[in-house]
């Protein structure tokens, strides 16, 4: 990948940038060191390596949806709400 002062200019403009000149070639030796360093990772061989797709062992754990008994029923969550309509909560509108 060529990454050159428009390069950086293009990148400025979509960010609402304003760069300097000297900020400009700063960025634009910054931005090719990157990119070489890593395009060493295209020298690897990684023939016969496996993709890692997740770091860390983890898996879903699943249970059985069990309804259980609780102590409130809904007349009594109500009650405790400022405002309801249709036997719902009424809430502020967000938007």
């Amino acid at each position: 990948m060529d990454i050159n002062c428009e390069t950086i200019e293009h990148l400025a403009s979509l960010s609402n940038f304003s760069l300097s000149d000297e900020e400009k070639t700063s960025l634009t030796n910054d931005l090719q060191n990157i990119i070489k360093y890593i395009s060493q990772l295209d020298e690897l061989n990684t023939d016969n390596v496996e993709p890692t797709y997740q770091v860390f062992e983890m898996e879903n754990v699943w249970r059985n949806d069990e309804i259980v008994e609780q102590d409130a029923n809904r007349e009594q969550l109500l009650a405790l709400t400022k405002e309801e309509k249709d036997n719902q909560i009424k809430v502020p509108k967000v938007l």
